[in-house]
């Protein structure tokens, strides 16, 4: 609930100095600020977790109010792919609170069916061995749900752009930190 902060009235003349104007401001809204910041910290987790920015396409893994590390990633390019009048797909990395429900180390990639239209294919089967990709999500895999992931890349070179169907990509040295440090129900904050 959005609350309202109260401004106190001041006589302005020119005799009043800018600097009076301000500390009156900023006294009339320390209590507000206050009981903002305290709300703030309850809302904190208290263990490790990680706030991924998808606009500047960076991460900062944060542990007892410090950022312990921070980098680029990848995230949505918000690219649209049709299939026709049938189906369509946006890749972009949703926004929200998150939390890690799976991690796999060496995980094997499942092509969703937008990957074969994506590339011109034919799409198979639901269990077709061309499914089955390895290798190419890095050394680990830490599930958000839904199909998101943070993870890894053979494509290094494009950390630090928007260019994913909606997971995350870390570099090798940042996701084995990451894997390393984020537990099973550890908070993902994505905005």
């Amino acid at each position: 609930m959005a609350s309202k902060i109260g401004i106190s009235m001041v006589s302005f003349n020119k005799t009043t100095p800018d600097n009076t104007i301000a500390d009156s401001l900023s006294l009339a809204t320390s209590s507000e600020l206050k009981a903002i910041e305290k709300r703030l910290v309850k809302l904190t987790p208290k263990s490790i977790y990680i706030v991924v920015n998808s606009t500047a396409n960076e991460f900062y893994l944060i542990e007892g109010g410090v950022v312990v590390s921070q980098g680029k990633c990848s995230t949505g390019s918000y690219v649209l792919l049709k299939n026709g009048d049938l189906q369509q797909w946006i890749f972009k990395t949703p926004k929200g609170e998150f939390k890690i429900l799976h991690k796999k180390k060496n995980p094997v990639w499942k092509k969703p069916d937008w990957a074969f239209i994506e590339e011109g294919l034919p799409v198979p089967g639901i269990n077709h061995s061309s499914r089955f990709e390895y290798g190419v999500l890095g050394d680990y895999a830490l599930s958000l749900g839904d199909g998101y992931l943070i993870h890894g890349t053979i494509y290094q070179r494009f950390i630090g752009l928007p260019v994913t169907h909606g997971c995350i990509r870390l570099n090798d040295e940042n996701l084995a930190l990451i894997y390393k440090k984020l537990n099973i129900g550890s908070k993902v904050y994505l905005f």
